[in-house]
């Protein structure tokens, strides 16, 4: 069985709050989008794990880990796990999160455990922060440490999405190390189910952009200049990301998708 762990932008995210177990309470929108992994499972005589795509930093992947972790609870047999991994690294697009989330869902197909919706977002839970958003996968207001999920009232479809990486890792610990938390007056919330895209700019900010490296900076301004109606990094970075009423003509060389959302 094979599957395709999507990528996620953030619209909005305000660092609102350091909390006493080192923690950040966080507001954000998380929004699906088309930039995939590829993530094969199938019954073996011993388990292995192999990948092919960008190298993957560590030795124990987070698809393991889902593997294991719903082991502890059913007698899984041994698979072979092959994960293609083309959505860049320490991007904030949640690709690694993706990947746990998408493993769970596929274990509970595969092997027709028949896991409700809550129990695999307990799952994910378990893996990190975001990864029970991608049992869903639908557009999520999201609050707490980014563990907080609630429908959201909007729609970019018909919008063109594009995404660039300019393949700088960012550490998303050092990131937030250099952030003052602030709560805004008026909720992301409110802002984006009260107002078209066109005005976002002036209106919603990622935070971690005002200690943004002057690359990303840069590529965020050429999307402007490029007619996107709001543009923006995504995550603690460094992806960035530009929304479009029409395809965009990008001349980089940066690792790229666009597409329609």
């Amino acid at each position: 069985m094979i599957v395709f762990p999507n990528a996620k932008i953030n619209i909005g995210l305000n660092i609102i709050e350091k909390r006493t177990d080192g923690l950040h309470n966080i507001n954000s929108c998380f929004y699906p989008v088309p930039w995939y992994d590829a993530l094969e499972v199938i019954e073996a005589e011993k388990f292995n794990f192999t990948t092919t795509g960008i190298d993957i930093p560590g030795e124990a992947n987070i698809c393991i880990h889902a593997y294991e972790l719903i082991k502890r609870d059913f007698p899984l047999p041994p698979v072979n796990i092959h994960l293609h991994k083309n959505i860049p690294i320490g991007a904030g697009l949640g690709g690694g999160s993706a990947d746990g989330a998408f493993m769970l869902k596929l274990l509970n197909d595969k092997f027709s455990l028949n896991l409700p919706i809550d129990q695999l977002q307990n799952y994910a839970s378990q893996l990190g922060s975001d990864c029970p958003f991608f049992i869903e996968n639908t557009p999520c207001y999201v609050e707490g440490t980014g563990n907080v999920f609630s429908p959201i009232s909007m729609n970019l479809e018909g919008l063109f999405i594009a995404i660039l990486y300019p393949k700088i890792h960012v550490e998303t610990k050092l990131a937030y190390s250099k952030i003052t938390p602030t709560e805004p007056g008026v909720t992301l919330k409110e802002i984006l189910e009260s107002n078209p895209v066109n005005n976002w700019p002036s209106l919603i900010a990622n935070d971690f952009e005002k200690n943004a490296d002057a690359g990303i900076l840069q590529l965020k301004k050429m999307l402007y200049n490029q007619g996107a109606h709001y543009s923006s990094m995504t995550g603690s970075g460094s992806a960035v990301y530009g929304l479009f009423s029409k395809r965009p003509d990008l001349n980089t060389s940066h690792p790229n998708i666009i597409a329609e959302l």
